[in-house]
């Protein structure tokens, strides 16, 4: 209803007629350059579009401070420009053949296609790209590419074995109807997430503007400390503080509790949201947690998240649960700002590590008056909503992507 469609179940395969064919005859590939890695720059109008560039939600992610950038010695044939599908080639972490991405669009810099990254061309009036970039994340699709693949560490895959590939498709016009159906839900997805970087820049922007410039409005609506505000010695911070303000640790009015030892509380078609210490997160049938709590990963990249609701948690990955709920956004950002100081001081020769003391003993700045506090909860707890609308619209794309693939549904 939000995206303007209607849909229309069918009992039967009468949704539409099915063609049955090999994805050989509705695109081809092309393949990336093997760029020289000696020939890398600090900064350049071109940036590697590699194989980290594949979410495992099927779509394209971008960390600038992460970017490889190349000169202007390479032929421009390899340039990619906004909405081109590309699909890996290498199994970078399992579960990736199969996810293809559209390229964003780009201010100041291009993407350029590398070794082991393709991009794909429909044949004209036989294939529809929005149409492809759902078919190839089918489940049938992908068991086909992963039944062919080669390699122990990093499984491989190869254009050819793409094209060989058996789909069952509709005429052009029904594949039109089901991409535009099915991206106007990813572009909702992609609003969302926008949203949500924007509001989490803006909750930062405004704890810091408080808590480490000291520069909140004073009684008069000035910048506190730039107009003179009185400012005293804390010893704990090693630095001034406004006076009238106390400096405590996280560990003093939240209770920390360290993850779930079994892994296999994990279950695909679980209800409730599974923590770990990578990026992934998994489901679970059980929870163990329920409300507001901050996450930090107790090794890797010690990534800290912020969650309302029932969920659950692997070891190493601490849970913190604020005895008092006005607290909970600027603990999560406070938390947050500690993940470099981590990184530097963790212990650990090969795997990095913190520990439980290490997350009690996070200082937390407590001014004399609380209405901050309720500004960065509701900043949070609009990155909440959109996220939680966001797993709902995947859930139903989930469910309804197999029934328009094969023909059990059809969109007006």
């Amino acid at each position: 209803r939000a995206v303007g469609w209607r849909m229309r179940l069918s009992s039967n395969w009468g949704g539409w007629s099915m063609n049955k064919c090999k994805l050989g005859d509705l695109f081809y590939i092309k393949q990336g350059y093997a760029f020289k890695s000696e020939k890398y720059v600090s900064h350049s109008n071109y940036i590697l579009c590699t194989l980290a560039n594949f979410s495992e939600s099927n779509n394209f992610k971008f960390s600038p401070e992460k970017a490889t950038y190349y000169p202007d010695e390479f032929s421009h044939e390899f340039i990619l420009c906004e909405n081109d599908l590309i699909i890996p080639l290498t199994e970078q972490v399992v579960g990736l053949f199969g996810n293809t991405a559209f390229v964003p669009k780009t201010e100041g810099f291009q993407f350029v296609l590398n070794q082991r990254v393709g991009k794909i061309i429909p044949y004209e009036e036989k294939a529809d790209k929005l149409f492809l970039h759902y078919l190839l994340s089918t489940q049938l699709v992908r068991n086909q590419i992963e039944a062919t693949a080669s390699g122990t560490k990093q499984r491989n895959t190869s254009p050819d074995k793409i094209y060989d590939v058996t789909v069952w498709v509709p005429d052009i016009d029904q594949q039109r109807i089901i991409g535009r159906y099915l991206y106007s839900l990813e572009q909702k997805c992609n609003v969302n997430n926008k949203i949500c970087s924007e509001l989490e820049v803006m909750a930062k922007a405004l704890y810091d503007y408080w808590f480490v410039q000291f520069d909140f409005p004073d009684e008069n609506g000035k910048p506190y400390r730039t107009s003179g505000g009185e400012m005293v010695w804390n010893e704990l911070l090693k630095r001034e503080i406004p006076k009238g303000w106390n400096v405590t640790n996280i560990g003093n009015f939240t209770t920390v509790v360290t993850g779930k030892e079994d892994a296999n509380f994990s279950s695909p078609n679980g209800k409730y949201k599974f923590f770990t210490c990578s990026q992934e997160t998994l489901l679970c049938d059980t929870p163990a947690f329920s409300g507001q709590a901050v996450l930090i990963a107790g090794n890797g990249d010690f990534n800290v998240k912020h969650y309302s609701g029932e969920f659950n948690a692997y070891q190493r990955t601490y849970v913190l649960i604020p005895e008092n709920q006005v607290y909970y956004g600027a603990m999560y950002i406070s938390s947050k700002n500690q993940i470099q100081a981590f990184k530097n001081g963790s212990n650990g020769s090969i795997v990095k590590f913190i520990t439980k003391g290490d997350v009690e003993n996070i200082p937390f700045i407590l001014p004399n008056d609380d209405s901050i506090f309720h500004q960065i909860n509701k900043l949070i707890e609009k990155i909440e909503l959109c996220e939680r609308e966001n797993e709902e619209l995947t859930k139903f794309r989930d469910w309804l992507l197999p029934m328009l693939m094969n023909g059990q549904a059809r969109v007006e």
